[in-house]
């Protein structure tokens, strides 16, 4: 059962971990007096060549170049999209064929006269807009996420952080409060905790009622107070809330710990990015004349005005 002032007792508080993983790579070998002596020393590897230079033509599509820098600009916007199996020489291969064939079906486009079509132009103008959003947004993300930006916003989120106490804690959560009272008694006889929740507890959503390190305003009221008064290794009488009937221990107790910087980097750089590009929006709108005909949707999908057929004033 998830733990939430949403859900039954709040989101249980699950501290993040990473688990580094070390691969080791045993070789052994038996040699015997028949194996003939191995070279004195291997040949060098190869150095892979450097990439061509910008300007470097990679192939001509009926006269027209495709250089290094296209397939460049290229693989920046698809190459997210490209399998992963594909690396080095075999990515710029495809990356390469990719052009080719776009060059191909754009030339014809360019002989069927499709760029004098009555939308095009328009799809033009949109596309060269969104480009150029893309670019300045693009321009504030990276300006947003340099290390020195990053740390500033998790110093003063620690600094902020206000001292507060988390436990540890267990509970079985069951229907009645006589089966609270005969968890009561089996635990006082000595029976394993983790057992005895494994076999009767309702809330399936703790490891053998395991509820991890939590603070107070992570749990229901009821729960919380009296978890919070229990001594390290006490056990609660019976604890009624709105999900049932709890039997409470407490496992251990300390003061909540800001996480280290690696460990939230990801979201930091999340929210400077979003907080970045949302701030020069509004400064731009703030300063901009911005004026909605009657044609326009409101926020609920519903038209501003019932007018007639007429288009909207400008664009």
């Amino acid at each position: 059962m998830p733990f939430s002032t949403k859900s039954p007792l709040g989101t249980r508080h699950l501290a993040a971990s990473v688990a580094a993983l070390t691969l080791v790579l045993g070789l052994s070998a038996a040699v015997n007096a028949q194996t003939p002596p191995a070279p004195a020393a291997a040949p060098a590897a190869a150095t892979e060549a450097p990439p061509p230079a910008p300007g470097t033509v990679l192939a001509t599509v009926n006269g027209k170049p495709i250089t290094q820098a296209d397939l460049d600009m290229a693989a920046e916007d698809i190459g997210p999209g490209i399998s992963q199996q594909l690396k080095g020489k075999a990515k710029d291969a495809y990356i390469l064929d990719y052009l080719i064939d776009g060059n191909l079906v754009a030339q014809k486009a360019a002989a069927d006269k499709t760029a004098e079509g009555p939308d095009f132009a328009k799809k033009l103008a949109y596309a060269k807009d969104k480009l150029l959003m893309e670019s300045v947004l693009t321009k504030i993300a990276k300006s947003a996420t340099s290390d020195e930006a990053l740390h500033k916003i998790y110093d003063d989120a620690a600094k902020g952080q206000k001292a507060e106490e988390e436990i540890h804690a267990r509970h079985i959560l069951v229907a009645t409060e006589g089966d609270a009272e005969a968890v009561v008694k089996r635990l006082k006889a000595g029976e394993d905790f983790a057992k005895v929740a494994k076999e009767v507890s309702k809330d399936p959503g703790s490891e053998g009622g395991d509820l991890g390190w939590f603070t107070k305003d992570r749990m229901v009221p009821a729960f919380a107070d009296a978890a919070f008064k229990l001594k390290d290794g006490e056990l609660s009488v019976p604890v009624k809330s709105q999900f049932g009937w709890h039997v409470i221990q407490v496992e251990g107790r300390r003061q909540k710990t800001f996480p280290p910087f690696d460990q939230v980097k990801d979201q930091i750089a999340r929210y400077a990015v979003q907080k970045a590009q949302s701030e020069l929006i509004a400064s731009l709108r703030k300063d901009a004349k911005i004026e909605r005909t009657s044609a326009a949707p409101s926020a609920d999908g519903a038209v501003l005005t019932s007018g007639g057929n007429e288009p909207p004033a400008g664009k």
